[in-house]
């Protein structure tokens, strides 16, 4: 593989590290009790977020790399898919951090060695995909795109919590 980046490579991955950054802002200085809490209507929490958007990126570069076999749905991947976003007992928002930090490491390594971000797979039989393929350029524009909403999401959360805004 020929590990070059070119400038669109690296406006997608300058793009996704923003958003990340963004992200671990929000959760900066909070307990693992307040990572955990769910103050608002929904079920969602700041370190369960931050959980969820590295695993369903995790996902997404395991389907860069393999196509449709990376990504199964049955049973016990919606119970896992629930899971990610969750804070279970003995996580902490400092160890969801640091596996937040490995997967992105891992994605700058991937599209890295990436030949062309034309590189397409079909997508596995779901109802949520209208698509039949997505190119790798498709998933990292997804994947600024899952960031920054539950960024967005974590932001409303914790200002709920102790009044802390990401910006403004």
């Amino acid at each position: 593989m020929n590990a070059t980046l070119t400038s669109e490579k690296s406006d997608l991955l300058a793009a996704l590290a923003k958003h990340r950054f963004l992200f671990r802002y929000t959760a900066q200085g909070l307990t693992d009790e307040q990572a955990a809490a769910t103050p608002t209507v929904s079920e969602l929490s700041v370190g369960g977020l931050i959980k969820h958007v590295a695993f369903t990126e995790s996902g997404w570069v395991d389907f860069i790399e393999r196509g449709a076999a990376a990504m199964s749905f049955d049973e016990s991947s919606y119970e896992t898919h629930t899971n990610s976003f969750r804070m279970l007992p003995g996580e902490t928002l400092e160890g969801i951090l640091a596996e937040y930090e490995k997967v992105a490491a891992r994605t700058e390594e991937v599209v890295a060695g990436l030949e062309t971000l034309d590189l397409t797979h079909d997508l596995p039989d779901a109802p949520w995909f209208t698509d039949r393929s997505w190119s790798a350029r498709r998933v990292l524009v997804h994947l600024v795109a899952e960031t920054s909403q539950h960024a967005g999401h974590a932001d409303i959360i914790r200002e709920t919590i102790d009044g802390q805004k990401s910006m403004g």
